[in-house]
């Protein structure tokens, strides 16, 4: 391994230790932008460590589903960590760098959950099971579009071919380029749950969405679960920074142009969330509808533009 490549893997796995920071950082902005003191950037952690300490759980009847959920959720996140590119490098884990492979790691996760909803037979788990998988649908189907304008310009879905082509930034004097930017913002709100798709701030079982399938889940299982979902937003927001966004120059300074992208994208986030109420449940499947419009259009002016 070069020296390049050290470096990239060892903040992908730092990834893992920074995930909930960025989830405390957009609730302290939050806080603030709302002429409130908020708790701190550390209180993710602070919670995550709370529940460590606490017993876990066993619904009556549950079987070994229930009991594979939140190792199999935590083992997929872990592996989307290690296949982000980082300064449009990244070591050679033995599991490729394909972008495909990203999406059925995240896709895995949330059918872990969804079938722990189902095997335990909680009605407010499966509630909350029913409303994630149904805005999956919509979410899923606007991520592989998205994945797909953003790997026509690299010929290839591996994610460090996408990361190369995407640095000068040539391809945003393409409206495609503008198209794949709506739709993996709104795939950024769904995956980390946020508003106006889904409200972070919630407990009421009437309300959840991303929470409702952790109902059934206490102590440990839980303090993991909280760590996959900041996972899982570090993972797009990170994937934006290196496939999306410009980030020109050598390794070192695309280094400098991630923590920038990812302040950036922290700080949108809570201008979003202080800004913008929660959606009916029954309009966000026609905010997500649209988001795949636009980028199918991308899509369809991109092979059109190849065809000439």
């Amino acid at each position: 391994m070069t020296g390049q490549t050290i470096v990239s893997g060892g903040i992908q796995l730092a990834g893992a230790a920074l995930a909930p920071l960025a989830i405390g950082a957009v609730q302290w902005l939050k806080a603030r932008m709302q002429g409130r003191r908020g708790a701190s950037m550390l209180q993710p952690y602070r919670e995550m460590r709370r529940l460590w300490t606490r017993s876990r759980v066993r619904p009556d009847g549950a079987s070994v589903v229930y009991e594979a959920a939140v190792p199999l959720s935590v083992a997929s996140t872990f592996l989307a960590l290690l296949l982000l590119p980082i300064g449009s490098v990244s070591p050679d884990w033995g599991f490729g760098n394909d972008a495909i492979v990203l999406f059925g790691l995240l896709a895995i996760g949330r059918f872990a959950l969804a079938a722990a909803a189902w095997d335990t037979g909680s009605g407010f788990e499966l509630m909350g099971a029913a409303r994630d998988l149904t805005l999956a649908v919509f979410v899923e189907a606007l991520f592989l579009v998205v994945l797909a304008l953003l790997a026509f310009p690299a010929h290839s879905t591996d994610l460090i071919a996408m990361s190369a082509s995407a640095a000068g930034g040539e391809a945003w004097r393409e409206p495609a380029q503008w198209a794949a930017a709506v739709g993996l913002g709104l795939v950024i709100l769904a995956e980390a749950g946020r508003r106006p798709i889904d409200n972070p701030d919630t407990h009421l079982e009437l309300t959840m969405v991303h929470e409702g399938p952790t109902i059934e889940f206490a102590g440990r299982d839980l303090a993991l679960l909280h760590w996959t979902a900041a996972a899982r937003t570090w993972v797009v927001l990170v994937l934006a920074a290196g496939v999306l966004v410009p980030h020109p120059g050598g390794f070192a300074v695309q280094l400098l142009w991630l923590p920038g992208w990812l302040t950036a994208f922290v700080i949108l986030l809570a201008v979003i969330e202080a800004t913008q109420p929660k959606m009916r449940l029954l309009r966000v499947p026609l905010l997500l509808y649209g988001g795949a419009v636009i980028a199918m259009l991308g899509l369809i002016g991109r092979l059109l533009g190849a065809a000439v």
